[in-house]
């Protein structure tokens, strides 16, 4: 594996430091876009509860805040939940605004790599072909040198299309995954405002 990696000239070097980043920010990504740290199923269950038991406090709001991104809409929403129905619906979409950034984080830098890494491997083959030639010129007639040449330049293409590919596939996945549990949070934010302003039955399952 190493014979390989150096076979492949100077450009390996940011080729697999793009893969390290890729990789870190796709464990990252995993560990945070799940629905139990992002959108509890039972959340909207326990805030009520607690309205009802007329248990919400300012630390209550600040644990809920802290507790998931849910929480966080959940609790610019009942912190505002006196100033009318509009207002409250308000400060959900802007708290609701910056969750969906904060999900959305690292997905661009893992968009870049996924652009640029095939372009770092096609820039490494043209400087291997480039001496491929150059030895060429020296040794004219030696097919060895130029099968060999070729081969050692191929080794950045390949390595930045093995990056790119996967990349480019979590990048997908990671959007589909923010897209989805944006649609879960609006639906469970819109369920606590009907449900607090009497629009809805109060039983949040429903």
């Amino acid at each position: 594996m190493l014979e390989i990696v150096q076979s492949g000239g100077w450009l390996m070097v940011p080729i697999l430091l793009c893969s390290a980043i890729a990789a870190a920010i796709s464990v990252e990504r995993f560990w945070t876009l799940q629905q139990t740290r992002v959108a509890p199923s039972n959340l909207l269950a326990e805030v009520w509860s607690m309205l009802k038991k007329k248990e919400i406090d300012p630390q209550k709001i600040r644990d809920l805040r802290n507790q998931s991104a849910l929480g966080q809409i959940f609790a610019a929403g009942i912190s505002n939940s006196r100033r009318g129905r509009e207002i409250m619906k308000e400060s959900m979409e802007e708290a609701a605004g910056q969750v969906l950034h904060e999900l959305e984080r690292y997905l661009t830098p893992l968009q870049s790599i996924a652009s640029v890494t095939p372009l770092l491997g096609l820039l490494g083959t043209v400087v291997g072909m480039i001496k491929v030639f150059a030895l060429m010129v020296q040794n004219p007639g030696n097919a060895n040198v130029l099968a060999g040449g070729i081969s050692q330049a191929l080794i950045t293409t390949a390595a930045g299309l093995s990056i790119a590919i996967p990349a480019l596939f979590l990048v997908g996945y990671f959007q589909r995954r923010v897209d989805a549990l944006s649609v879960i949070m609006e639906q469970e934010a819109i369920k606590l405002v009907d449900i607090m302003h009497g629009e809805r039955d109060s039983d949040p399952r429903l």
